[in-house]
């Protein structure tokens, strides 16, 4: 008589229609699946585990805030490739502005990564993540919450503050990397925080 299947996997596009549903579980199963690829190709290209972590979280963020309207026309991994190629050039570009700051941050996250996530429960996180947005700079703070909490997509913040998409870009990116150095929280955790 065959096993019970207690872990039922799924393929890529199940993953995404789950994922349009909001499911978190498809989208940590799809996020486990391919960290490891999209890690290494973007670590190759910037020979920087810091960058790399970035670029990778970036890319994942995407793809959760857009899960209700994604439509991929090729693979999972071609779309992960592409994206990672596009996210390693724009934070090449603005590397050298970033580099003080993040061997700051370096200095600084290994005290707080261990310890947070033991002492502290959801509700306190999420009030500690509220006070943290608070203290972004304030065009910083703006963008990130119309994608939060309005859904708006980086081209449709770009119209409404007439800034460029790629600034949109960069000041979500300085949030995200903010709020996790703050938190001390891995991605999945923030993502599920920002829900």
């Amino acid at each position: 008589m065959p096993a019970p299947n207690q872990h039922i996997t799924h393929n890529d596009e199940q993953l995404l229609q789950l994922m349009a549903l909001d499911n978190r579980d498809a989208f940590t199963e799809l996020y486990n699946r391919y960290w490891d690829k999209t890690f290494a190709a973007a670590y190759h290209r910037l020979d920087d585990e810091h960058e790399a972590e970035e670029v990778v979280q970036e890319v994942f963020l995407s793809i959760w805030q857009r899960r209700a309207s994604l439509k991929l026309t090729h693979t999972v991994a071609t779309y992960l490739s592409v994206a990672v190629k596009y996210k390693v050039i724009n934070h090449l570009d603005r590397q050298y502005r970033k580099q003080q700051h993040l061997d700051e941050l370096a200095f600084t996250s290994s005290e707080t990564e261990n310890s947070t996530i033991l002492w502290l429960e959801e509700k306190e996180l999420r009030e500690r993540l509220d006070h943290s947005i608070s203290l972004l700079p304030e065009k910083c703070r703006i963008v990130f919450l119309l994608s939060r909490d309005e859904n708006k997509t980086y081209a449709e913040i770009a119209t409404e503050l007439d800034i460029s998409q790629k600034t949109v870009e960069a000041h979500m990116s300085k949030a995200l990397s903010s709020l996790r150095q703050s938190l001390g929280v891995s991605l999945p955790v923030l993502i599920l925080l920002l829900s």
